[in-house]
């Protein structure tokens, strides 16, 4: 598919339908985009052996690349056709351990917008709602 043209939220639209592939990072991740809108996203993730330490247990790496992707996404759906952006600053909290082959819901969220930053958040929750991590991201905007 021709991408050029789509504006962010289009383009995050056509990846939640199948049309846009996501990139390698989704399948490495264990991550699927699903639902999207204007300033929010949702992404369901799953961590498994891949994604452990030497320990057993599952690694602050993936809380903290699933909120990488979910606050960066988030600012692309308020961007225009031909605007680029790239992260500048990612802020990770880890409240509790990431659950081993559980499937999570991942939320972000745009706090702010100007012409040259956005600011997102995003949270990792299970689906009861128990909050595993917290993250903050600042956004460059490239007009």
């Amino acid at each position: 598919m021709n991408t050029q043209g789509l504006n962010g939220l289009e383009f995050m639209r056509n990846i939640v339908e199948g049309h846009i592939s996501a990139g390698g990072m989704v399948d490495v991740m264990n991550i699927k985009v699903v639902e999207v809108s204007r300033g929010y996203v949702k992404f369901h993730a799953k961590a498994d052996k891949r994604h452990t330490n030497p320990f057993g247990a599952v690694h602050g790496g993936f809380a903290a690349t699933v909120l990488d992707s979910v606050t960066a996404s988030v600012v692309h759906t308020m961007l225009e056709a031909g605007i680029g952006f790239a992260t500048v600053d990612v802020n990770t909290k880890l409240l509790s351990p990431v659950p081993l082959d559980s499937e999570l819901v991942a939320e972000g969220r745009v706090i702010h917008l100007s012409r040259k930053i956005g600011i997102s958040e995003g949270t990792l929750k299970d689906s009861q709602g128990n909050l595993y991590a917290h993250g903050t991201a600042i956004v460059m905007i490239k007009r």
